[in-house]
């Protein structure tokens, strides 16, 4: 028996172990604790807001200066050419028969994108949204500050704008992710339309349009999370939902396109129709719901919440004889 190192110098270790890759910043945080962090976020943004807007002096008269009133006791409807155009656009969106067919629509794409418990989900949150919207409208008092262009009326958060948010995640769940980038931007540009409409006709405030934002993408949150979790939270890093450098430079290009004519042709026009503080608001919200909207989309850019069928039934496929005896 010799004393010393029982370890061979100056020879190379036979079969040397490879290295292990470092773990990619993304596995470190499961999905669906990313998902319930911005969901939190979103709830805590939405407390502040009606806080501060309903509950204050400085957010109700900020309310008031974006959208006054036409006359001390008079309504919000802002003295544009735009009214006609945005009730007819409340109106039509308020259908029921098109509500149905978009939801139903969800359940479609779910259905041929293997995806029907995704869409479930998402008919779930729309209705939720409007639920909640209503139940916090009804139970959230706003008192009397004494300021002329306030009303003790509380139309905060509005349910519109929070089912048109919830109604564009809803499809985010089902599609796949290099549809979900080219939903985003067209998508959220509808939610600023329906938004602008509510303030526009003076259904609601600046405060209210952007607490339904904020309300549809915290359950759109706390759904994908549920989602992510039930299928295991399983991400697909570096897929094909990832898109191939060319796609993702049409998408950059359209982005930029959608952008620079947002500020060369659409804020004009407006700034001619509306008062400065009707397009401080509708712009306001254009660009909190394309933040938040985009911000929710990239969370989820590659993952599929495809459940496959092995797992619906509760099976879980054994790797064969043949593949554990490949080295």
């Amino acid at each position: 028996m010799t004393i010393g190192s029982s370890y061979p110098v100056g020879r190379s270790t036979p079969n040397p172990p490879s290295a292990r890759p470092l773990p990619h910043a993304r596995a470190v945080v499961p999905l669906g604790l990313r998902l319930l962090g911005a969901a939190l976020c979103c709830l805590l943004a939405l407390a502040l807001t009606a806080t501060v807007f309903v509950r204050t002096y400085p957010g109700q008269w900020l309310d008031g200066l974006l959208l006054p009133r036409a006359e001390r006791g008079g309504g919000y409807e802002q003295q544009t050419v735009l009214v006609g155009p945005a009730k007819t656009v409340l109106a039509t969106f308020g259908s029921p028969m098109l509500l149905a067919a978009l939801l139903g629509s969800v359940l479609l794409v779910g259905v041929l994108r293997r995806r029907l418990l995704a869409g479930v989900v998402g008919v779930g949150m729309v209705v939720c949204a409007v639920v909640v919207a209503g139940g916090v409208k009804s139970a959230l008092p706003r008192p009397d500050l004494q300021i002329e262009s306030s009303t003790t009326h509380n139309s905060f958060p509005s349910g519109h704008v929070a089912a048109a948010t919830a109604l564009l995640l809803a499809f985010v769940l089902v599609l796949p992710g290099w549809a979900r980038r080219w939903l985003a931007v067209p998508g959220a540009a509808g939610v600023t339309v329906i938004a602008s409409a509510t303030m526009i006709a003076g259904w609601h405030r600046f405060s209210d349009a952007l607490g339904g934002v904020l309300l549809g993408v915290a359950l759109f949150c706390l759904a994908a999370a549920a989602l992510a979790g039930w299928r295991g939270d399983r991400d697909t890093i570096g897929g094909s939902d990832g898109g191939s450098l060319w796609r993702r430079l049409a998408e950059a290009a359209v982005g930029l396109v959608v952008l620079v004519w947002a500020g060369v042709v659409v804020v004009p026009s407006l700034a001619a129709s509306v008062q400065r503080g009707t397009l401080v608001a509708i712009v306001a919200a254009g660009g909190s719901t394309v933040f938040l909207v985009g911000s929710v989309v990239f969370l989820v850019r590659s993952t599929d919440f495809a459940v496959p069928l092995s797992q619906r039934h509760g099976v879980r496929r054994q790797p064969s004889t043949e593949s554990q005896n490949i080295s």
